[in-house]
């Protein structure tokens, strides 16, 4: 009988195309993903692409409800699209869409599930463009919320962020050998149908498939973009 290693990680899902290159490549070791529900312009657009993904690889998804932070939080995030700027991704034009402490509620949340669920470790898919801007993103942040989750845990359930040091072009280059299908993702932070092409993720984007070779497929509102 062959051996096989028992999946113990689970994944904090977006359905943008950072975690879900790492949901394609850690596959073998995910037995669950999370999807975190918040408020935000953009969640349901990601949820569907979460989905789409967690079916086509067979890995349970669990859909979970943050309402609260959409309720008593401010970022431009959770105000509507027109409160999105546009422009390049740096600190001054994107600072408004940063939502404060995003990524420790739900780290935490996902440890509690992850010891719920007997798992040993989390994932996120944080990465060297997210620095500057998202405090809860830096790899010092990390390390600290992985020895808090690993003292407050029985377990001792660990976060592991191996994207934490790669930029956008360097994932999607992950996710070009992988196979991912990238038009099954979503990045636009004013959440419509079509990507606007105009703020700040949707220009990463864009110029993150473009360094990794990958044709762009992507609706955007205005054909010439």
């Amino acid at each position: 009988m062959t051996n096989q290693t028992k999946k113990d990680t689970l994944l904090v899902l977006s359905g943008g195309m950072d975690s879900t290159t790492m949901l394609y490549e850690y596959a073998a070791d995910i037995e669950l993903a999370v999807n975190f529900t918040y408020g935000s312009n953009h969640n349901e657009r990601e949820l569907e692409c979460a989905r789409y993904h967690c079916a086509a690889l067979g890995i349970e998804l669990l859909e979970v409800d943050l309402g609260f932070i959409g309720t008593y939080f401010h970022s431009s995030l959770l105000e509507g699209a027109e409160a999105v700027p546009e422009g390049e991704y740096d600190f001054d034009n994107m600072k408004s869409t940063v939502v404060p402490f995003r990524n420790g509620i739900m780290l935490a949340a996902a440890a509690g599930l992850a010891e719920s669920y007997g798992l040993r470790t989390l994932m996120i898919a944080n990465h060297a463009g997210d620095h500057a801007l998202y405090p809860d993103c830096r790899e010092s942040f990390i390390k600290a919320m992985s020895k808090a989750i690993e003292e407050g845990t029985y377990e001792g359930i660990t976060i592991k962020a191996p994207y934490t040091l790669l930029s956008k072009a360097e994932i999607a280059r992950k996710g070009k050998e992988l196979g991912v299908d990238y038009t099954h993702t979503y990045s636009c932070y004013r959440g419509g149908e079509k990507h606007c092409g105009r703020c700040g993720t949707c220009l990463e984007r864009r110029a993150a498939l473009a360094e990794a070779g990958i044709e762009d497929h992507t609706p955007y509102e205005e054909s010439e973009l």
